[in-house]
């Protein structure tokens, strides 16, 4: 069992139901899915970007990317409805929470220049949203065999009542938020 999913287990959820007032340790905010998709729209003149960025994302993620398409033609974009434009993985379960381990502890640190991720990339549903660069800040991607840079979406889905249990429920399991200023 990954370190963080045992921790949320036997910690976070007693703190969380008793500190949110919840009854019911069922209904307290839980990790439902984590998305990893990048936009490879540069795979329209070069095939091999797509396949470059799918390895990447499969070594980051621990499982195969899915291929996704373009829903709609773009003619400024020169982008035809169809065509493969990105790459997305849902993590779920173990290695959902082995991810969330390796990014907050690993990855986030990596970052040149990080101050903490901010507050305001919750969706109305509670779910975070967050932008990486760059692929090589991940210590599974050799930075010898990158052929090119790509930056990449994490989505981190939670599943509860308010976005302010979600915010709470990451910053307990380390998520490393900025400290907002006053004034």
């Amino acid at each position: 069992m990954s370190r963080l999913l045992e921790r949320y287990r036997k910690e976070l959820v007693p703190e969380l139901q008793k500190q949110l007032g919840y009854a019911n340790p069922l209904a307290v905010p839980r990790l439902e899915k984590i998305v990893l998709s990048m936009g490879v729209g540069s795979a329209l003149e070069n095939r091999n970007r797509l396949e470059a960025a799918a390895k990447d994302l499969a070594k980051i993620a621990g499982q195969k990317p899915l291929v996704t398409k373009a829903r709609r033609s773009v003619a400024g974009f020169k982008l035809r409805e169809g065509q493969e434009i990105g790459l997305k993985v849902t993590l779920r379960g173990r290695r959902m929470y082995e991810f969330l381990d390796r990014l907050v502890n690993v990855v986030l640190p990596r970052i040149r220049d990080f101050r903490g991720m901010p507050v305001n990339s919750f969706d109305r549903g509670g779910n975070y949203n967050l932008g990486i660069a760059e692929q090589v800040v991940f210590p599974e991607v050799s930075l010898d065999d990158v052929e090119f840079q790509q930056g990449m979406n994490v989505t981190i889905g939670v599943r509860a009542r308010r976005p302010e249990d979600s915010r709470e429920l990451l910053k307990r399991m380390g998520f490393p938020f900025r400290q907002e200023t006053g004034g």
